[in-house]
Order: structure tokens, then sequence, then C-alpha cells
């Protein structure tokens, strides 16, 4: 049996043109030693599997290099690696310096390679301080590192300093494709999308997959192995999900997101790739933007296809909805019923029928109509004709308890008004009866014209002067107490101190937002009541906070008090 190789070591790079995604840095280092311009002491840093270790192999093989002769000579005894993870003693790095002072037999440098340098201990990078500042002139050091933050700093401001940066989707998908052309392996240009996602910019890991899913999936390499193998869901399973939430299909969403918990994935993993998807769906409905989808060609024409469908307004609110699921899935209690409410949300945002107050709880009003019990007739008599025997009695359709609006069975006499006392149980009763009773006018055939801040903000000083004259002063005076701001759908928002002075704006919350509407000709504002309690009016009681008071009101106080020499 031949002995098998695994593809990261077989495929590492041997000289600087075979490092993927590190242009900028090996095209540096190749002038270096170019120029003769090469640092005694480097530090290689970034994320890992992004080839720091190979190239400082390539780096210390290059500069021992003389002419052509020497091309097939390793100079392996002019090269020293040392893992810091296990001799991160002060004895290691007084052995490592004590052979520094050794000049080399063949080739010009010895070098020094020093890995996972930040698990040296305190002393030991102490005792490595004064031979990495002089060393002797025929050794180089190349540090190696994943967390720079560790190094203490009078190390790191003797070194040359080389941030390596993430391997991007791309440039791992392409040279997978040339690796997968070397082993006579077919393979799917979205398996290999999938693999280079996975892998998260480091080669080594995406390498590694590569391997793995070649001893699932033989010499041909399917999508749909990939995703099967590294248990990830598959992008088609995004897009049926987003269909159906486009279609406000609310039963088969819920169907869907079950079918994906029983296949053994997490309601977590499933709403951030849902954000991702949508977050994708958003930058394929422009042209400027469409090159940050870093997916295949083939799933790149179902993105735009897609995204045809859904609206800017949809994804925002979709991605926002999604995002805050996410943040709130690890404090949950009932995590799948919170994804599941999520997800109903999502699918309400394009409902075109019944507009419910709560934006964000749209559900067909079919779906009631199904469960609500038959309606019932009930025979009213007319107070104004009950002395006319000719004037048949009103039957009106009594609606069952869960309905808004109830008919009470004893009449109401409208024309005699009864003055009650706002502080009896029996008026408390009336306001709530009230409140049940009223119905707010469809306001959706009426103009919406768009309006700018200052504008509402006029509007709002209007209704405060109309209040003053009217002598409501103090319900004026918490209009004042904040200014008014606009949010997104002509929601505006105010925020209050206190819950009392809530409550007395909400006495005239009504005329305030018709004044509004009328005044903006707009008929699509709500206003949003927000109670702050943290927020403290602060006033001035002795004489030193007083005059700082003044004194930010006009700077020229302080001059007068300079030149008269006034005493606080």
């Amino acid at each position: 049996m031949e002995h098998f190789i695994v593809s990261a070591r077989k495929y590492r790079p041997q000289f600087f043109e075979d490092v993927i995604g590190q242009q900028a840095i090996t095209n540096t280092l190749e002038n270096a030693i170019k120029n003769n311009h090469l640092a005694q002491a480097l530090l290689f840093t970034g994320p890992r599997g992004v080839g720091k270790t190979s190239c400082a192999r390539i780096l210390a093989k290059r500069i021992n290099e003389e002419g052509a002769e020497s091309n097939d000579e390793d100079f392996a005894f002019n090269i020293f690696e040392l893992d810091a993870a296990s001799n991160n003693s002060v004895d290691d790095i007084r052995s490592l310096t004590d052979q520094v002072r050794i000049p080399p037999q063949t080739g010009k440098y010895k070098v020094y390679i020093i890995d996972e340098v930040h698990m040296l201990s305190q002393a030991a990078f102490n005792a490595f301080l004064k031979t990495l500042e002089e060393p002797p002139a025929h050794a180089i050091f190349i540090l190696a590192t994943t967390e720079k933050h560790k190094i203490i700093p009078t190390i790191l401001s003797r070194c040359q300093i080389f941030d390596f940066k993430r391997i991007t989707v791309l440039d791992t998908k392409n040279y997978l494709k040339k690796i997968a052309a070397k082993e006579n392996i077919e393979a799917d240009d979205d398996a290999l999308h999938i693999i280079s996602q996975k892998a998260d910019g480091a080669m080594r890991d995406a390498l590694s997959i590569f391997d793995r899913v070649i001893s699932f999936s033989g010499k041909n390499l399917t999508r749909e192995a990939v995703t099967q193998n590294l248990n990830v869901l598959d992008y088609d399973t995004y897009f049926t999900m987003t269909d159906l939430l486009l279609e406000n299909k609310i039963p088969d969403v819920l169907n869907n997101f079950n079918e994906i918990l029983s296949k053994g994935f997490e309601g977590h993993h499933f709403i951030s790739g849902l954000a991702s998807h949508f977050r994708d769906l958003l930058v394929a409905k422009d042209k400027a933007t469409i090159n940050l989808l870093e997916v295949g060609d083939n799933a790149k024409k179902k993105y735009l296809n897609q995204s045809s469908k859904a609206s800017i307004s949809f994804l925002i609110q979709s991605i926002e909805k999604a995002n805050q699921c996410e943040l709130n899935y690890k404090i949950s209690k009932n995590q799948r019923l919170l994804v599941e409410l999520t997800l109903m949300q999502i699918a309400s945002i394009t409902f075109d029928g019944e507009k419910k107050k709560p934006s964000n709880y749209i559900i067909p009003a079919t779906f009631f109509t199904s469960i609500s019990p038959p309606l019932k007739k009930e025979i009213i008599p007319d107070v104004k004709a009950k002395d006319d025997l000719k004037t048949p009695p009103k039957v009106v359709d009594k609606e069952p308890l869960a309905s808004s609006t109830l008919i009470s069975k004893p009449p109401i006499l409208k024309n005699i008004k009864r003055r009650s006392n706002s502080l009896s149980l029996k008026s408390i009763h009336q306001q709530k009866d009230i409140k049940k009773t009223t119905t707010e006018i469809n306001y959706d055939d009426y103009p919406r014209k768009p309006f700018t801040e200052s504008e509402l903000q006029t509007a709002w000083k209007d209704f405060q002067k109309f209040l003053i004259i009217k002598g409501e002063k103090s319900i004026a005076s918490i209009l004042a107490t904040d200014i008014p701001t606009l949010q997104e759908n002509f929601y505006i928002q105010f925020i209050l101190p206190n819950k009392l002075m809530e409550d007395q704006l909400k006495q005239v919350k009504p005329k305030l937002i018709k004044f509004i509407r009328e005044s903006l000709n707009n008929y699509g504002i709500s206003l949003n009541i927000v109670v702050n309690e943290t927020i403290q009016k602060k006033f001035a009681y002795t004489p030193q906070e007083k005059y700082n008071k003044l004194l930010e009101k006009n700077a020229f106080l302080k001059d007068l008090k300079d030149t008269f020499q006034l005493d606080l």
C-alpha cells in the first residue's frame, strides 16, 4: 500500500511564486533579497494556515542560494526551527543564543525560525532581547505567531513586521481547482466554493477539508457530497425558504423549518445563514456591489433571479429581524419558538391584505374566520322612535366576544350627557368601554406626502402654541421636554423622563396626531412615546451653579464680573 501524503504537505509552496494570496509580502521579501536590504529580525503574523511558516522556509533557502549550482542544495544544516510552544523556557533560549555565535559551514546565513513565538515566557523574552537587537552578521531570526498582541513591545520594536492576511474565497477556490486537475478529480465549481467558504481564509484547512471530502465521494466531487459530508446547509435551502417567505406562506415556512431541524441542524446556524443569504440578495440588487457576492457562477444566476423578486425594504427589514433573532437566541428559553416567530414576522412584511396595527404580526383575516363562531342577530330598539309603532326595530349583527366592537344589551341614551367623577370606579370602567368601542379610520387612501424633520418640529411647536392658547399649559410644557425625531415609515419617536408625563400626554395624543397629519398632509404618521427614566433635568441650586448656567448662555458675563470685580 502506497504511503498517503496529505495535500497540505504534498502541495506546500516551495517558491515565493507558489504562495497564494500574499503577493505583497512575497514581492517585498524577493526585492529585499535582490537588493541586499533584508532585516536580521522579521516577524510574520497572521491567522493560521495562510503561509507564515512556508514563507519563512522559502526565505531561509533563498538567502543562502549562490547561483545556479546551488539550486539543488536545501541548506538544511543552516536552518534551525524551534517550536516555542514546547521550548519556551529560559534555558532553551540560552542554548539558542549559544548556537548563534557559531558561523555556518556552508552558505552565508544561519536562519532561526521560531514558531508560535508568543508562547515564550516573560523571562525567555527578556533573555532573547539582546541577541535579537544585535545578532551576528551571519544570523537571521524569523519569528512566526498568530497572536501578535501577546508579544512584548520591546520584541516588536526590534523586528520588521509582516502582517499576513486571510486568503480570499476566490483565491482558495482557484487553487483547489488546480489541485483537482493534477489529481484527475472532477470537481463542481459550487463544491469547491463551499469548501473555500468553510475554510474561512486558511489554505491548510481548505486542503484538509478537500482530502476529507475526496475520501467520501471519490474522484467525482459534487455539491451534494460536500454539503452532506461537511454538514452544512445548502444554499438551495435558503432559496426555497426565501421563496416561501416572499409568498407569505406561513404554514409552508414552518413545515420547511421543521424539516431542517429534523436533519440535525440547529436553529442558530440556520438563522445566521438566512441573514447572510438576505445580505447576498441585497448585494445582488445593484451592479456596483455585485462584486461583493462571493459565490460560484451557477449560484450567482440564482441570486440575481431571486433578488429581482425581493424589494430592498423587505431585505433590510429581514436582515434586521434575523440579526435580532441571532442575538437573542442564546438567552431564549424557547429557541425554536423564537426562530419560528422571526420567520412569521418576515413572511408578514410583504403581506398586502388587511393592515393590522402591529405591523410585525400581520396574519390573513381568513385565518380567523375559519375558527370564529357565526354571527348572531340581535334586535335593538330605536330610542328615538320608541313611541312610533310604525318604525320597525333595527337588526344588527352581533359579533363574538373576540371582536373589538361589543354591543351592550341595555340601550344608551345618546342625548343625555352625564358628568362622572374621574376618580370613581364607574368612570374608570366607562373609559375602558369607550376605548373598546372606538374604531380607527382607515387612512390607506389618504395622501402620504414626505416631509423633513425640521417640518415635523415646526408642526410640533405650532401644536404647543395651540395648547397654550387653550390654556393647557401643562401638556404644552410636556411637549417641550424633548425634540421629536423622525424614524422609518413616518414613525415619530418622542422620549419622556417618567411614566406620569406619558399618561398625561396620551390624553391629547389623538389630537396631536390629527393636527400633525393635517399640517404635513401625511396620514401615515404614527407616534411612539418612549419612557427613559434615566433622563434627569439638572437644576442650578448654588450661586456658582447659577453663574455657570448663565455663563453657558452668554460668555460676556465673565468680562462683566471681572471688570466690576463682582462676587458670587
